[in-house]
C-alpha cells in the first residue's frame, strides 16, 4: 500500500507506545474526496491502538469522518457521520513460491490481514480503504421519494398486473 491522500508510515520495529491520533488535513481530506467520488470529506480521524502480536501489528480504532455525498437518486448533497470500529492485522509479506498458482483458502480471520513489506506498513492508507469501505454507495436523502415521483419511478406494489386494479379499488 502506498496511497498519496493519506498515508502514515508506521515502523514496525519502533511502534508508538498509547494511542495513535490520525487525522487527514484539509488537502488530505480534499484528495479522498476525488478518490471516492465525494462531494466532500470534512474530517477523517482514529485513535489507533498499536500492538504486536508474533510478527505480526494489530491496529483497532474507531474511525470517524464527516463526508458529503451525492443522493443516489436525487443528486442532492447528503451529509453522512461515520463511526466504524476498525480492526487490522497487518502481517509480513510471505515470499512467493516460484512458478506456483495453487489456489489459497481464506479463513474469515485472514480477511482483515494486509500483508506489508520490509519494516514499516502504510497505517493512512490502511485507514482510507476502511472510510471507502465504510460508505453506503446507495445513500438516499429526504428528498428521493420525490424524485423518483418526478422520473415516475413506482414501487413494485405500484406497478404490474395488479396496480390499475389497486388504482380503481382506491377511486384514483
Amino acid at each position: 500500500m502506498s496511497g498519496a491522500e493519506f498515508s502514515h508510515w508506521v515502523e514496525v520495529r519502533h511502534l508508538p507506545v498509547g494511542e495513535l491520533a490520525l487525522a487527514a488535513s484539509p488537502s488530505e481530506c480534499a484528495a479522498l474526496a476525488r478518490r471516492f467520488g465525494l462531494v466532500s470529506v470534512g474530517r477523517l480521524e482514529a485513535k489507533v491502538t498499536l500492538a504486536h502480536a508474533g510478527e505480526a501489528v494489530q491496529a483497532s480504532c474507531k474511525l470517524t469522518a464527516g463526508i458529503v455525498q451525492s443522493c443516489a437518486i436525487s443528486g442532492e448533497d447528503l451529509p453522512v457521520a461515520i463511526a466504524e470500529p476498525v480492526l487490522l492485522r497487518f502481517v509480513p509479506e510471505a515470499p512467493a513460491a516460484a512458478g506456483s498458482e495453487e489456489e489459497i483458502e481464506l479463513s474469515a480471520n485472514d480477511c482483515d490481514e494486509i500483508a506489508y513489506s520490509g519494516t514499516r506498513f502504510d497505517l493512512g492508507e490502511a485507514l482510507a480503504q476502511s472510510l471507502a469501505l465504510a460508505i453506503d454507495p446507495f445513500a438516499i436523502g429526504p428528498d428521493a421519494a420525490a424524485a423518483r415521483k418526478r422520473a415516475g419511478i413506482v414501487s413494485e406494489g405500484e406497478a404490474g398486473p395488479f396496480a390499475a386494479l389497486t388504482k380503481l379499488k382506491k377511486g384514483e
